[in-house]
């Protein structure tokens, strides 16, 4: 290899997988950012359009990943864990609520009709079928009441990491 070369290779093997250093509260600090987005391109503070609409739908769905990753992971879950559920958000939301996270039932059928209808790669890949997605109100609520819920439960946690 050639001075200035980089060997990609051989730098990715040696390094850990991008997040597996992450604590609990890096992660809940995370979602924060995303929530602030979501709600800024959803809500009153952003002008309507479909492009802002789309981006703000996957800040909230990124959003309502994180803070359940967050909780999952002060509850034990390992990093490796975690990405197997990919953006599963239904089974992430049971495995939550098996460590006491506590939802709506509404909440958790919204996240269960989120997976159904494929919204991540939806607004991910396919903004012609915009018109098949949940109701930004919707989503909106879930994300409020996800975060909330999750910053409850993390303060009755001791600190694990």
């Amino acid at each position: 290899m050639d001075g200035g070369a980089i060997d990609i290779a051989g730098a990715a093997a040696s390094e850990p997988y991008p997040g597996s250093e992450t604590t609990s509260e890096d992660l809940l600090l995370h979602a924060d950012g995303f929530r602030e987005a979501a709600l800024t391109l959803l809500g009153e503070r952003g002008a309507p359009g479909r492009r802002k609409r789309s981006a703000g739908r996957l800040c909230a769905i990124h959003a309502i990943e994180l803070y359940l990753n967050a909780f999952l992971s002060r509850n034990g879950r390992g990093h490796v864990s975690l990405r197997q559920y990919q953006h599963q958000l239904a089974q992430r939301t049971a495995a939550a609520q098996g460590h006491g996270l506590q939802l709506r039932p509404k909440t958790s059928q919204h996240m269960a009709q989120l997976d159904a209808l494929r919204e991540y790669v939806v607004v991910r890949y396919a903004p012609e079928r915009a018109m098949t997605l949940t109701q930004v109100n919707r989503l909106i609520a879930s994300l409020e009441e996800t975060a909330r819920e999750v910053r409850a439960g993390l303060r009755l946690l001791p600190p694990r990491d």
